[in-house]
């Protein structure tokens, strides 16, 4: 089993700096490790970036850990990885499925915020979108991300109805977003969680939330999700998370739950795997071998 990491911007025959530590605990853990150049895969250019991995004599199951792509950027990186008998733990599509919030939105419904979203971004659609939440408070994010960090100006929007702040922050947002504004936007209902602190920086403010690994539907490791704030005795409660994690059709994601303040548990988001970042305070090697132990369990 291999793992897939980006290589430094300045020198392709070394690990991205922000990996180091990942790749160290995944090399104790028994696993191999190739370097791919994440600028040549999201130029096109596949043969340039997959120069250095070395094709191994049979087919062996692959992981990507480096930075988000595209759908499309993936399906090149796992083509070009299957041409050299590697093959990446999630197909094209089942990358897609959790990247995408709308991909997977059926799934998590019971358990996550009334969503809705569109691929236009004309004034028209916004309006008919979020006339749908009434005068509740929403927020906007793209497909994949928000701008949390520009919580007043770029996502929180206080009620639906009042149409001259939503285009105020809508457009905000596509602004922040710029090039990197992924398929569309998505407006969810805003729901309040159980507060934890201020972001020493953007001054957000921080809820309880966490971040789970499944690997084939087991439970990889359970994460804080912020490295600021104290979390106390809080836990998820994971029956119902797992109990969903079975119908999501990838075989290595992230779900991101969240306390409420009423004291029920939400999911947040799903994400996949092998973009989705470890906190600071991570345990990596206790999550590399259980990464391991889980991921040959097909």
């Amino acid at each position: 089993m291999r793992i897939i990491y980006c290589d430094s911007v300045f020198d392709n025959k070394i690990i991205e700096p922000d990996y180091e530590e990942e790749k160290k605990s995944a090399v104790e853990a028994g696993f191999d490790f190739s370097l791919i150049s994440f600028e040549d895969l999201t130029n096109g250019n596949i043969s340039t970036a997959l120069r250095f991995v070395k094709e191994p004599e049979k087919k062996e199951l692959g992981i990507y850990r480096g930075w988000m792509l595209t759908p499309n950027e993936y399906r090149n990186l796992f083509d070009g990885l299957l041409k050299k008998n590697i093959e990446l733990i999630n197909s094209p599509d089942k990358y897609k499925h959790c990247h995408y919030l709308p991909g997977s939105y059926e799934k998590i419904e019971s358990k996550t915020p009334t969503s809705n979203w569109t691929t236009r971004l004309d004034v028209d659609s916004i309006l008919k979108l979020t006339k749908e939440f009434g005068d509740r408070p929403i927020i906007v994010k793209d497909f994949v991300k928000s701008e949390k960090h520009n919580w007043e100006d770029a996502c929180f929007i206080p009620k639906a109805s009042d149409f001259d702040k939503v285009k105020s922050i809508v457009d905000k947002f596509i602004v922040l977003r710029g090039d990197s504004l992924n398929e569309g936007l998505v407006f969810r209902q805003f729901v309040e969680l159980e507060f934890l602190a201020e972001h020493s920086k953007s001054g957000m403010p921080l809820t309880k939330e966490f971040r789970i690994f499944f690997a084939n539907k087991r439970i990889v490791k359970v994460f804080d999700y912020w490295d600021e704030g104290e979390y106390g005795e809080t836990k998820p409660e994971l029956d119902d998370f797992i109990e969903i994690a079975q119908n999501i059709d990838s075989n290595f994601f992230t779900m991101d739950v969240a306390k409420k303040k009423d004291g029920d548990w939400i999911i947040m988001e799903l994400g996949d795997g092998q973009v989705a970042g470890l906190p600071d305070n991570a345990d990596r090697k206790e999550f590399y071998n259980n990464l391991k132990e889980n991921a040959l369990q097909q």
